[in-house]
Order: C-alpha cells, then structure tokens, then sequence
C-alpha cells in the first residue's frame, strides 16, 4: 500500500539522515588528514548522553543540548591535539587503530561516569503524530531531517563563502602547498577535529528522543556512517548526504517488506556490490596514479 511505502520511506530519511551526519564527520575529518575516525560515533553517543545528564542536573534541554555539542567539540579537539598530532608520521593503519582504541576508551569512561543504563530524551515539540497521505510522521522525525539540512546548508556555505573554509579545503587537497601559501594546516586540521565532533553530537541529540541512547550505542552508528560516506564516495560531503539518505531508506525498506532481522546484512550487501562496481562510491573521484 502507498500509505505503507510511505511510513517506510519517512522512517528511512529520518534514520539516514543521522548516518549523513556521521558520514559528514568522517568526510571532514578525512579530507583534512586522510584518517578514517572510527571515534566518530562516539562523539554522537556524547552528545546524547551528555544532553541526558545535563538536562537531569536541572538544565533546559536547549542549554543541555549547547554543553554537550560544546563539550564534545573539547573532546575532538582534544582527541586530535593528544593524539593524531603526535602520531602524524605513523602509517595511516596505526591512525586508524588509534581512532579505534579511541572509540574504547570513551565508551569506558562514559560507563564508568554515567553508567550502563539506556536514556531517552524528550521530544523536542511533543510526541503528538502528523498525518500525511496515510503516513505517520513525528514531530522529532522532522527535527532530525530539518537539523541535518541546516547542517549541510551551513557547512556549504561555510566552505565555498568564508576564508577559513576555503583555507580548510586548501589543506584537504595539498597540505604541504597550503603551509607554503601561509596557511596554518595544523589549526585546520584542529578546526575539522572539532567540527566534525560538533555534527556528530547534534546528530546524537537529535535522534536520542526516538533511537535512545546508552554508552553502547557509538559503534554500530559508526559503522553505519562509514557504510553511508564509502557509499557516497569517501571525502565528498554531497556524498555523504546523498549515502546516508539512502543507506536510511533501504534499511527501512528491508525491515518493513522482508524482516528487521536482514535489514543491516540487506543494506551492508547492496553496498559491498556497489563498491564492487564502483569503488570510489557514487560521487567519489577516480584517482589515476602515473609511473
């Protein structure tokens, strides 16, 4: 039934739009110092429990939201300055287990303060359903697709309108050739760290009210976003957008016309295939090495 189709594409475009989010993290941080940060969903499960924690100490959900997006961009921050810096010259793979090790080592800390119990934040506007053409639409769902687009929207024009984001783009293609334009690649580098941690907590507080959160729950939404940027094409924010989207909507798919049981085997074999076919992802750039 169309109503059917419906309530599984709405879900699909609200859950894909949060891997988008996370995509995007690993697209900025990426194309900044060619590190795949599996740390990434660790600075969404932040986010949502420190918006849990804050508002519980008495905070207003918009203020307990701003500490834990402001906090985890510390945190990312931090995470770079501590330790991809000092680990600059290592081969990527030992980045890459850095980030790792990371991703463990936030999840003990959060257990260790927070504890091991799933939270759930309120609606942002209630939990009262919209209706459209049959469809059942909550009012977080539209929270979660419009806070995504504002996201991309911003970060656009942050990238094609603003010195520092062009600066930022200079040293994603050529780092060495934008020091020498005078460019301090280590602050941009800095920049993306916290950027990226900052999308990845607001993703966090925006699908906390319907997904739940624990300290669990940074892993499997990592590898969701990064299914949803090697889909799109790894480095390219539209690609992120665009794979995150439909990574949401396939698993909706599946879930809703097969089983929930396959929806994750479903949606990770269409892309292994994908990439098969063409492994730069969707938008992604071929790259020709010349001997």
């Amino acid at each position: 039934m169309m109503s059917d189709f419906l309530q599984f594409a709405v879900s699909g475009v609200t859950v894909g739009a949060v891997y988008a989010l996370i995509a995007l993290g690993f697209t900025l941080i990426y194309n900044a110092s060619d590190v795949v940060n599996f740390a990434q969903g660790e600075f969404v499960m932040l986010g949502g429990m420190g918006t849990v924690f804050a508002l519980q100490a008495g905070l207003p959900l918009p203020l307990a939201a701003l500490i834990a997006v402001m906090g985890t961009a510390m945190i990312g921050i931090a995470f770079n300055k501590l330790a991809i810096e000092r680990a600059r010259n290592a081969p990527i793979v030992s980045l890459i287990i850095i980030t790792i090790g990371a991703s463990i080592f936030l999840q003990g800390v959060v257990q260790v303060v927070f504890g091991k119990g799933i939270h759930r934040l309120p609606a942002f506007s209630g939990d009262e359903p919209l209706r459209l053409l049959g469809a059942t639409i909550t009012p977080q769902s539209l929270w979660v697709i419009g806070g995504a687009l504002v996201v991309f929207a911003a970060l656009y024009l942050f990238f094609t309108r603003t010195i520092t984001g062009l600066a930022v783009l200079a040293t994603a293609n050529n780092r060495f050739a934008a020091r020498l334009a005078g460019i301090d690649t280590d602050f941009m580098m800095t920049l993306s760290f916290g950027v990226s941690a900052a999308i990845g907590a607001l993703a966090g507080v925006l699908i906390s009210p319907i997904t739940l959160t624990s300290y669990q729950v940074g892993v499997p939404l990592a590898l969701k976003g990064f299914a949803a940027a090697m889909l799109g094409g790894m480095g390219n924010p539209k690609g992120a957008l665009v794979g995150g989207v439909l990574l949401g909507v396939l698993e909706a798919m599946t879930a809703g016309y097969l089983s929930s049981h396959y929806k994750d085997a479903v949606a990770f074999i269409v892309i292994l295939v994908l990439l098969s076919v063409k492994p730069q992802g969707l938008f992604g750039l071929r790259t020709v090495n010349r001997v």
